[in-house]
Parts: C-alpha cells; structure tokens; sequence
C-alpha cells in the first residue's frame, strides 16, 4: 500500500479581555483615513527597514522541529521582521527552496501579487512557480496592498481576502472605517492554506466561521491535510499566523480599537495635518499616543503583558513536550505493524491537539491580541493531548515488544538530527537558487 492509500484509512471519520480597562470613550482618535498619502507615511513605510530584529525560534525551541517536521516550518523559522523585508525574507528562507513551490508563497508580499492574480486569475498565479514570477516581486508590502490607486480609500487587494470577509459576513464594503483599516491587515495577518484541487490558489478556511473549532470542522471534513507527520504518520493542518481571527473576538475589537489604532498610531506632520504611522512597529514604543487615553501606567501595562506572556509561554511548553513524546509513541506503534484502524483515534487527537496548539502559538502576540483565547486553545490541546498518550499508553501495554524512541530536542542540532534534518544541505540548496536565479536578475538583488 503507498503512502497516501495508507494516509487515506486513517479518516475513518469526518474529521481577558484584552488589555482589560479600554473605554470606547476614550479610545485613540483615528485620523482621516481619506486624506491623500504625502512624504510622512511613506517615510514611515520606509522606516520598517529598521525593525531588523529577529530571533532563531527553532534555536529557542528545538521541540518545533520535531512537531513541524515535514511541513517546512521544521527547516527555518524566525521571529518576523518589518514590512521592508517580507520580499526579502521570502526569497531567502530554507522553507522555499529552489524556487519550484507555488507562485501563491508570494501572495502577501508585495502588491505584484494581486497584480498576478488579476492577470492570470488566481488559479493561474497559484500554478505558476516561486522562482517563476519572482522578478515581478519590486515592491515589498506597499501602498497598493491596502489603497486605492488615488489614495483616498483603503480596500482589500486580495481576492482570497474579499471572500473570506464575506463568508463571515464582514463585506468590507459594510463595515466602518475602523474596521477596514483592520480587515486591510487582516488580509494577510491571517491563517490559510493553498488548495491543492485549484492549482494551489490561497483559501481561507472560514466557510463555518474563523475559530480554531470552526477551521477544524472545515478541514476535517475535507479530509485535508498540509502534510503526513514522518514520525507518528498523523495527517497534520498547520496554522499560520491567525492575528486577524483572535483579535475579531477581543475586548479591543469590540470598542473599534484596531491593528491601526496600536500599531499604526495617529501624528502630525510640521502642517498640522493628521496622519497614520506606517511604521508597525512595537506598541509600547508608542504608548503615549496608543495607550496612555485608556492605561494610565505603561509600566504597569507592560507588566501585565509580560505576565501574560510568561503564561502562554508556560502552557505552550507543557503541551509541546507531550506532543513530542505523543508522535514518538505513535510512530513506534505504527512502525511496530499495529493496525492503521487501531492507531486512528490517537492520531486524530495528535491532530486536533497540534492544530489548537498552533493556532494559539503561530499568532503573533496573541499574548496582547486575545490571551484568553491562547490559553483556552492550549488548555483544549492539552488534553488532547494527554488523550492521545493515555490511548497510545494501552496500546504500547498491549504490544510490549514494541519500544518507543524519544527524539532529543536538548537542541537544534541534536533534534535536526533525531528527525533527518540536513540544515547545511538546505542552506546549499538555496544558495545555488539564489546564485543561478535571483541576484542579479531579480529587483533590489545585486
């Protein structure tokens, strides 16, 4: 039986308010989103070229190349960094190799990208390649990406985008300014996948709604997966940074308190006239003019975000050990000859308990977006999770023959080398693409 016949019997089924305190009262003002762009926005825009810093995750945390392995986020995964660099840092990543993935990993990019798909239809840009239409990619994240081509009104430049607001009955036609400032972000701040069946085009999965329950119900009855883990053979979904989704359920969301108003706070230029940053950087580092209407303390404010992070950060650790040790335990089964059938309820859990994981996880800053919903997602995942092990656990008690291998995660090294991971081979990969079809051809790429 091949692979994906063997992927196929294991479906047997279908599949704290936030910154508590804010007074709609006194929420930040929004400047008049309709007044044409001059040099102060676009110099902020510019300034995103500083915000350089990131981190290593994968060093952080070697635990996440166990539980990525196979999907691509196992072979570089880094904090991310300003919108200068999305073009940049698409190109370099591990995770898109030679150029031979899917034109739609540039969809947020740049505006070339709907511009592609204006052109050739999403599902032409879809089945095109990376390395295909790269020299398109002359922009990163700009003007056009949220603006109309006069500067006067913000809009939803992707098609993807357009449908999934509708599906959740959010048209961004209807919606106020405040929230469409929000939804211009929300556009690629937000979880998808491509779809395999439609030339791998981005969808996003709202069509019953877009928390992690709902997403969950559409790809399980879709039978989808992203990948089959190589470990314990579990078909795994992989959330990607599903910012929008918990911040529409926050305490900010409901008094209009936006992406914009935070991370793109009101100033003046030497006119007197009002403007937006475009500079999305740290919030604190504007916390005068973003928070103080509404906090009174920074220093108080940060401290109650660092607590909420510590406990993110604490209940993420917990469930990520016990997802390690549920994939090494199923594996051993699997590779031990128990029944695919049998196996199925256990792998189903590593399933369900991974995708809560993640969707609270890959959120950038879910700890200030909605720390509640985090911990709630990792409090599910986490029995789950010990489902799936006290499952696996009888199992392993009925086999005793069978021996179960934990993989090292005492470092990035070490955990590359439990799951088969040559970094050095990767790095060589992309650097003869970057060699032979980048520099020098590409725009900005010497």
């Amino acid at each position: 039986m091949n692979l994906f016949s063997l992927m196929k019997s294991l479906f047997p089924i279908a599949f704290l308010a936030l910154l508590s305190g804010c007074s709609p009262a006194e929420s930040v003002p929004s400047a008049d989103l309709t007044q044409p762009a001059d040099t102060q926005p676009t110099i902020s825009w510019q300034s995103t070229s500083n915000n350089d810093e990131r981190s290593d995750m994968l060093a952080a945390r070697p635990q996440l190349i166990v539980l990525w392995s196979g999907s691509g986020y196992d072979k570089q995964f880094s904090t991310p960094r300003g919108h200068q660099f999305a073009i940049k840092d698409v190109t370099n990543v591990l995770r898109t190799g030679d150029g031979e993935k899917s034109a739609s990993c540039w969809s947020c990019k740049g505006p070339a990208a709907p511009a592609m798909m204006a052109e050739f239809g999403e599902n032409g840009f879809g089945g095109k390649t990376f390395g295909e239409v790269g020299h398109r990619m002359d922009v990163s994240v700009g003007c056009d990406d949220c603006h109309s081509p006069d500067r006067k009104a913000l809009k939803l430049a992707r098609p993807f985008a357009q449908k999934a607001m509708a599906k959740v009955q959010q048209d961004f036609d209807t919606m106020s300014p405040a929230w469409q400032g929000a939804q211009t972000c929300g556009q690629c701040h937000v979880t998808y996948y491509f779809q395999p069946e439609q030339d791998n085009r981005v969808n996003i999965p709202w069509i019953f709604g877009n928390d992690a329950d709902a997403i969950e119900k559409y790809y399980d009855t879709r039978r989808f997966y992203d990948w089959i883990h190589p470990l314990s053979g579990a078909p795994m979904v992989k959330a990607r940074h599903p910012e929008y989704e918990h911040w529409s359920r926050s305490e900010h969301a409901k008094m209009d308190v936006t992406c914009v108003s935070c991370h793109m706070p009101t100033q003046v230029d030497d006119e007197g006239r009002e403007y937006h940053s475009h500079n999305t950087g740290k919030v604190m580092d504007n916390f005068d003019s973003t928070c103080a209407s509404c906090h009174a303390s920074k220093k108080s404010l940060q401290a109650k975000l660092s607590k909420r992070k510590q406990q993110i950060d604490d209940a993420r650790t917990e469930v990520e050990k016990l997802l390690v040790k549920a994939h090494a335990e199923a594996g051993a089964l699997w590779r031990g000859g128990v029944n695919q059938t049998s196996l199925s309820p256990a792998l189903m859990d590593i399933r369900h308990a991974q995708w809560r994981w993640d969707f609270a996880v890959s959120s950038h800053g879910v700890h200030a977006h909605n720390p509640s919903e985090g911990l709630a997602l990792l409090a599910t995942a986490k029995r789950q999770a010990q489902q799936a092990r006290a499952t696996l656990a009888v199992m392993l008690s009925q086999n005793p023959e069978i021996e179960v291998s934990y993989p090292d995660i005492s470092n990035k090294l070490a955990a590359q080398q439990a799951m088969g991971l040559d970094e050095a081979a990767l790095q060589q990969q992309k650097q003869r693409f970057l060699d032979e079809q980048v520099k020098g051809k590409w725009p900005g790429w010497e």
